[in-house]
């Protein structure tokens, strides 16, 4: 790649909270709204994000994810992607590690299986796809900044596919909601720029 002109970088939202996010339930295709305080949140994300050009806005499909965009401001030119949907938590869909461990002793999204739902490699190779469409929107070559406004375990296994790791690494990144993160590059190499940005409370 050309060095003169700086490559894409993605920025990472997660939406704003929900019920079952401060739960701690796992959310993928249940369709839940924003909390007054998810809302809040949004708006405080879209001001931070406002002074920042981006080249392109890609969305979840989901109703909390376009929310958190449209609140910030960036849901008019944004492109639905199937590909940030949230990892399909199958039979374990709207539980809480808590509730699923009285049942299956120490289990874990990150290493046990997800039955009628999706393995963690499979959630990583929708975020190469979605990794390889927003270079190729950003421009890599031309320095435009893509938002993606997403889901946690999506945006953390999507982090770690970014900089080689395997899916099952986004285990390492712990990510709040209403976040922004960055995802940019040293010269020629893909590093994590900044990460969890909170806006309080």
């Amino acid at each position: 790649m050309s060095l003169l002109i700086p490559p894409s970088q993605l920025w990472l939202c997660r939406h704003g909270e929900t019920e079952w996010s401060l739960s701690g339930a796992h959310t993928s295709r249940t369709d839940i709204p924003l909390t007054d305080n998810g809302r809040e949140k949004a708006v405080e994300l879209g001001a931070y994000l406002k002074d920042t050009p981006f080249a392109a806005v890609f969305v979840s499909p989901m109703h909390r994810a376009k929310e958190t965009c449209r609140i910030a401001g960036l849901i008019d030119n944004a492109y639905i992607d199937e590909g940030l949907m949230e990892w399909n938590y199958g039979i374990y869909e709207g539980k809480t590690t808590k509730e699923i461990r009285e049942e299956v002793p120490g289990w874990s999204v990150w290493k046990d299986p997800i039955y009628e739902g999706e393995t963690a490699e499979q959630v990583g190779e929708r975020a190469d796809d979605v990794i390889a469409r927003a270079l190729e929107a950003g421009g890599q070559q031309g320095g435009g900044n893509v938002a993606l406004f997403a889901h946690a375990h999506i945006l953390r296994i999507l982090a770690a596919r970014w900089i080689g790791l395997p899916a099952k690494g986004g285990a390492l990144f712990g990510l709040g909601t209403g976040s922004v993160s960055v995802l940019g590059w040293e010269r020629e190499t893909r590093v994590i720029l900044h990460w969890n940005r909170g806006f309080g409370g």
